[in-house]
């Protein structure tokens, strides 16, 4: 793990083959860049990097690149063996500087961050491995939480990795999976909050469809979260095929650890405020179905005091054409 100075910011660089991966401790261990050669794999920054307060919501930042959504998505209030407690947009972990660890200061590839949670007594490590693989490279990734505190804390986690796409980019999913669930969808394009609806062709609700796994233009608008699972076994993937760079991000997670896959299709449909808007699509491992911690399911977790939970999860980086 290599310690570089940008600016007042410190990075972390990682680098194999034609992969380079920044990473920015200060700003909740935000995944800042993704560089395959010489095209950016992850969404810019809509706004300058600044301060972030512990009640200030997303949109309100630079909205950009992968951050870690924990103890919940969407803000909410929740009751625990304490107390009430209100979680803010987005969770904690991206509003506090996290640490790195300098047991591997020499090494290239391979560290950990760590960063501590306020709303909740929880602690978030992730470790990270980058290697060169014969069609480009892999990002392996190791997570594991724990509750520090005195009581029993609930908690949630999605991976927020805003990829930038560009029309007629495609996502995939496992042939098996048929169905989406609303979670949200600007102007109910898609429907309300706990509609379900087909994939990858949906039946829009004013009429006509969609296919969902083509990517569409900037001026569509559009900004869906949907939801998928709990997911099988052989569930535990999702692509996205980059057009233009020829490149083929794949995740791959473990669905009995991380059971549901949140998907952000957003093509200038968000923030909704003026200015710059997101041209992205997320994938989103996830150990719930729902953005709020209060919505509470069979998919709801407790860790005791002192307990811990860990999940991997994995990014393959493939040439998959020449692009255009």
């Amino acid at each position: 793990m290599v310690l570089v100075n940008a600016g007042e910011k410190e990075n972390v660089l990682i680098q194999a083959g034609q992969c380079s991966i920044r990473m920015i401790p200060q700003l909740g261990g935000k995944i800042a860049s993704i560089r395959i050669g010489a095209f950016e794999l992850l969404q810019a920054p809509l706004a300058p990097y600044g301060p972030r307060t512990r009640t200030m919501s997303f949109d309100a930042g630079d909205a950009s690149g992968w951050d870690e959504c924990l103890p919940s998505v969407a803000a909410c209030s929740i009751e625990t063996e304490a107390g009430p407690v209100s979680v803010p947009d987005h969770g904690d972990l991206w509003r506090v500087e996290w640490l790195p660890s300098n047991e591997n200061a020499e090494e290239t590839i391979t560290g950990t961050l760590r960063g501590e949670c306020f709303s909740l007594p929880l602690t978030l490590e992730r470790t990270f491995h980058l290697a060169e693989t014969t069609r480009g490279c892999k990002l392996a990734l190791n997570y594991q939480v724990t509750n520090r505190g005195s009581f029993a804390a609930p908690w949630s986690w999605a991976a927020h990795p805003l990829f930038v796409v560009e029309e007629g980019d495609r996502i995939q999913l496992p042939h098996s999976i048929q169905k989406l669930c609303v979670e949200g969808s600007r102007n109910h394009r898609l429907g309300r909050r706990g509609d379900q609806v087909n994939w990858p062709i949906a039946r829009l609700p004013v009429g006509g469809e969609d296919d969902l796994s083509r990517v569409r233009a900037e001026t569509s608008g559009i900004g869906d979260k949907l939801f998928a699972g709990p997911l099988h076994e052989n569930e535990n993937w999702c692509l996205l095929e980059r057009r233009k760079p020829g490149i083929a991000i794949r995740i791959g997670f473990d669905p009995s650890a991380t059971p549901y896959l949140g998907l952000w299709l957003c093509y200038g449909g968000w923030p909704e405020r003026p200015g710059s808007k997101q041209m992205c699509v997320a994938l989103e491992p996830a150990t719930a179905p729902v953005d709020s911690l209060a919505q509470t399911g069979p998919w709801s977790r407790l860790l005791q005091p002192g307990e811990t939970a860990s999940w991997p999860m994995a990014v393959e980086f493939e040439t998959i054409y020449s692009g255009s």
